[in-house]
């Protein structure tokens, strides 16, 4: 089960951004755990998994404490930022920030079918070929997910968390 309510206890002098985005680093930490990669995505059996986050930071910190001592499949987990998405080329799983919006068709053409997670918060960004899509409904943090772009990039993502998503195509012309 996902044990994504853990960083919902967000005290009472945080802001709701604050309490949204340790919501949204407990869902990145369990999107990992639910998907399979290929083989070939790590160098070894002991290789970390690696997290990037393509842009303006929102976590503040929170996701580096949410992964910290934390291991998906026994592997350690690193994060990574960057402005350039080529430089987050050997992420396993790349969060695209609010602040790539304008630019969003090139950094999904810039990652390609790599065995890349893709995760936004950005209205409409899984129908524009990301994997995975935040949404409020409610006040509370949702997901979409693109299956159909986790396929092409080699990603299995298990039945259980796609049976909690809202699933979507894109439609990016194709």
């Amino acid at each position: 089960m996902l044990l994504i309510l853990a960083a919902a206890s967000a005290g009472a002098g945080e802001s709701q951004a604050s309490r949204e985005y340790a919501v949204k680093a407990a869902f990145l930490l369990n999107f990992a755990q639910f998907v399979e990669w290929p083989a070939e995505a790590f160098a070894t059996a002991g290789s970390p998994l690696r997290i990037g986050i393509l842009g303006d930071d929102p976590f503040a910190g929170v996701l580096d404490d949410t992964v910290a001592g934390e291991t998906v499949r026994e592997r350690p987990i690193e994060i990574e930022r960057a402005r350039d998405p080529h430089a987050l080329a050997d992420c396993h799983l790349v969060f695209v920030a609010e602040s790539e919006e304008r630019r969003i068709d090139d950094v999904i053409e810039a990652l390609g079918e790599r065995p890349i997670l893709t995760v936004g918060d950005m209205d409409g960004f899984a129908r524009r070929g990301g994997m995975c899509n935040f949404l409020i409904d409610e006040r509370k943090v949702r997901f979409a997910i693109n299956p159909t772009s986790a396929k092409a990039a080699g990603l299995q993502i298990n039945a259980q968390l796609l049976n909690l998503a809202r699933l979507v195509d894109a439609d990016r012309g194709r």
